[in-house]
């Protein structure tokens, strides 16, 4: 099987009847089958904000030419995690991609926790 078999036969239609698995789009692109529902464009969601998250990260980095994590780092972390755990829970069940993607989702709760907590001051201090 070649890489392109290989790509092409991962492309598969969603499981499940709701709405959000309802096909919008069908169509071949550039030679592979391009099947859109509305999982998958929450799933690209979520891997656009997981990955973008690093432009902000070395933007304050760069400004404050030293290692910075802003906040909206992980709060970039957290949308992105959640949407592709509910993208593979709910939308195209996988447990490779839940694991994944937990663990990230933890890490980016607890320290986007720790910022906020950290960034609250008490009164008359």
């Amino acid at each position: 099987m070649d890489f392109y078999s290989i790509l092409a036969h991962t492309v598969t239609e969603p499981v499940g009847d709701g709405i959000l698995h309802k096909i919008f789009y069908e169509g071949e692109h550039f030679g592979f089958d391009v099947i859109l529902y509305p999982w998958k464009l929450i799933g690209y969601f979520g891997v656009i904000m997981f990955a973008c998250r690093w432009l902000p990260q070395m933007l304050a980095s760069r400004k404050a030419q030293q290692v910075e994590m802003p906040r909206i780092f992980w709060i970039m972390s957290v949308i992105g995690s959640l949407s592709l755990l509910s993208y593979f829970i709910l939308g195209k069940p996988d447990s490779v991609g839940v694991l994944a993607n937990a663990f990230p989702c933890l890490v980016a709760s607890y320290n986007l926790y720790l910022d906020l907590k950290n960034s609250i001051k008490p009164v008359g201090a």
